[in-house]
């Protein structure tokens, strides 16, 4: 008897380092999420060519700005810069999609509040509005509202008209819009009821990032 009680012991501790092993690889194929797997509309807002003195001469490079969205919840603005348009195209398309934020839409696909924000020069006003009333922006607040999924906003620019800030003032206006509700949330019951009938709802979705 414990002669054999050894081997019952190895034979045990070989199907529990097997489970383990299972276990580890289908919790890292669970991990890995690909952005170029998830499909996003793209939009270019800009394209510009910027020359760069060097000691030889002139550097000619290309910046690109895309805003990249689903038309649901999710948007982020992304730049790139490389000696091809091509491929700072592709740069800014990536790197918008690693700075994607959620925003609250509301039953009229709207935001709940009226929202100010700075970002440089650039100031906008985000207002929201009844069913019907479209999306009353421009530029490229417009194409960030849109790519959201905001169907129903009144959008005012302020200060500098640069493409570049507004766009990314919209998406900040945004953010400050989610920290807003989620400290609203907490402060109390009656604005936490208010936002829960106001605001869609979606499975398995947080707010914030």
């Amino acid at each position: 008897m414990e002669k054999t009680l050894p081997n019952n012991n190895k034979t045990m501790k070989k199907e529990d380092s097997s489970n383990k092993s299972s276990g580890n690889k289908n919790y890292k194929k669970k991990l890995i999420t690909r952005l170029s797997k998830i499909k996003y509309d793209e939009k270019i807002i800009q394209v510009t060519r910027v020359t760069k003195v060097v000691k030889g001469g002139k550097k000619l490079t290309f910046r690109a700005v895309v805003v990249v969205g689903d038309t649901k919840r999710k948007v982020g603005v992304g730049v790139g810069r490389a000696d091809d348009v091509n491929l700072a195209m592709d740069k800014a398309i990536l790197n918008a999609k690693k700075n994607l934020i959620t925003i609250p839409l509301t039953l009229n696909y709207s935001i709940p509040h009226v929202v100010r924000s700075n970002y440089g020069a650039c100031k906008i006003m985000l207002r929201p509005s009844s069913l019907g009333t479209g999306v009353i922006a421009g530029g490229s607040v417009r194409t960030v509202l849109e790519l959201a999924g905001l169907r129903n906003i009144v959008a005012k620019q302020f200060g500098s008209s640069n493409i570049l800030n507004n766009a990314k003032a919209t998406i900040l206006a945004l953010t400050n819009l989610n920290q807003i509700i989620e400290l609203g949330k907490y402060q109390s019951t009656r604005r936490q009821v208010f936002y829960d009938k106001l605001i869609r709802k979606y499975k398995n979705a947080r707010l914030y990032n």
